[in-house]
């Protein structure tokens, strides 16, 4: 990874339009030749250090998004959606789908939106609607790799303030609740707020928690209302930023994105990488340390990103029961195993609903040979109560096998041993003999033999 060459000539391109520039103009404010910057939008060459760090500090933008914003989501991204079974007579090769980017880097992007505006509609039944607006949450989310810097600037400073003033988190934000924002917190039975967890009165100036709510649930309550209020600045500008189609996809971005400020005043992020990188990133104690759930935790580990000072690329996704994914972060990870809609029930974020509660570690390799050591573990939504619908979800977190040496949970682990081999889905999968396919791949013809009957049902030719 760490050899492989930048090419970002679509976001160079883009980012001299925005300018308002010709060629000639830009390579004369970067100390360039015009025929090199034209080999550089056209893909011909790659970034050197120095001319990213020139563009940065000529034109202020954060450098994350010459990768970040590659046209479809980039090459991997593209491959995945033209392995649709529509496009298997076709027969596009990784060379093609390199040539499409460098050379149509907009038709590319074009392609991209209207195939997945299409699959939420087939999915849905419609051709818009609520998918679409989770479908551009994340895309935004994504295109931060999921961290943002001045969020996290701002709740480290904040904790760093109240740990000033008491040992006890949650009682140093709702004692600046009260003395600065004048608003009270209150524990309510659960019979008078049987269907909410909080709840801000602003009439009577009170935070109203459930009691349902376990101790790292009102501590991030808390912190989120604390965000609400003394991060609103940072939040709206980012939210004004990715320019939303509608209101429904603000509101769900203020949200995460106060959310992610509560994680961070409760696990501050120098404090909380430290800890990682002490403890080999083990779960447990990151949770006893920082007074976090599970899930907390997992997800702070996909945003540590910051220059300088990241921890390691993880992603998370969080299913049901039925596979149905909830939640899902793919960080730095880049992880296919994020971005499928479809998963390999040989993949034990499944199975860990068997063992409620219990870590399941395991090593998986994909079928291009990439490998992820993953843990899994089921959670419970907050509030649940005894006759209610119970619910339960499982969080999948992985990392790259070739970064997992040092963690806690990797040691007694092989790395390079034999792992588990999964797929994306069957229909995308092409390991023939798996016992627990459904399905033949997409693009292959089924084999019949009356005669013979192999391990599994579905026999298929080659591509």
């Amino acid at each position: 990874m760490a050899d492989r060459k930048l090419l970002a000539g679509h976001a160079v391109r883009r980012l001299r339009r925005r300018e308002g520039l010709t060629q000639a103009a830009m390579a004369e404010m970067l100390a360039i030749s015009p025929s090199y910057l034209n080999l550089v939008e056209k893909n011909q060459r790659p970034l050197s250090a120095a001319l990213l760090i020139k563009l940065a500090e000529t034109f202020d933008f954060d450098p994350r998004a010459l990768a970040a914003g590659e046209p479809g989501g980039g090459a991997a991204a593209i491959r995945r959606r033209l392995a649709d079974p529509m496009f298997a007579d076709l027969e596009i090769d990784r060379n093609e789908v390199e040539e499409w980017l460098a050379g149509a880097p907009g038709g590319a992007e074009a392609f991209a939106r209207v195939f997945d505006r299409l699959g939420q509609g087939a999915a849905t039944g419609e051709t818009g609607g609520s998918t679409d607006v989770i479908a551009e949450l994340r895309k935004e989310i994504e295109r931060w790799r999921g961290h943002y810097a001045d969020l996290d600037a701002a709740a480290e400073a904040l904790a760093d303030e109240l740990r000033m003033g008491a040992g006890d988190l949650y009682g140093a934000i709702a004692e600046r609740l009260r003395v600065k924002h004048q608003l009270t917190i209150r524990i309510l039975p659960v019979d008078v707020m049987p269907d909410l967890l909080r709840r801000t009165d602003l009439h009577a100036r009170q935070l109203q928690v459930s009691e349902t709510l376990d101790a790292a649930s009102r501590t991030f309550a808390a912190a989120y209302q604390l965000g609400q209020i003394e991060a609103r600045s940072l939040v709206e500008a980012l939210v004004q930023g990715a320019a939303f189609a509608d209101r429904a996809g603000e509101r769900l971005y203020r949200r995460y994105l106060t959310s992610y400020f509560a994680a961070a005043v409760m696990m501050p992020y120098a404090r909380f990488l430290r800890a990682c990188e002490a403890t080999g990133y083990d779960l447990e104690l990151l949770q006893r340390r920082f007074g976090a759930g599970f899930e907390q935790v997992a997800h702070r580990l996909t945003t540590l990103q910051r220059v300088g000072a990241r921890g390691l690329p993880f992603f998370m996704v969080r299913i049901d029961r039925a596979g149905q994914v909830s939640k899902r972060f793919s960080g730095a990870s880049g992880s296919p195993l994020v971005e499928s809609d479809r998963r390999c029930p040989l993949w034990r974020v499944h199975s860990a609903f068997d063992r409620p509660g219990d870590l399941a570690v395991q090593l998986v390799e994909l079928e291009d040979g990439t490998r992820w050591l993953t843990l899994s573990r089921t959670v419970t939504p907050q509030g649940r109560r005894y006759g209610a619908v119970p619910a339960e979800f499982s969080v999948g977190l992985g990392v790259s096998a070739d970064l997992a040496g040092n963690l806690a949970v990797a040691r007694g682990i092989d790395l390079k041993g034999e792992a588990t081999p999964i797929g994306l889905g069957c229909r995308a999968c092409g390991r023939p003999s798996c016992p627990q396919r459904s399905a033949a791949p997409a693009g292959r013809a089924l084999l019949v033999n009356e005669r013979e009957r192999g391990v599994s049902a579905f026999t298929f030719g080659g591509d």
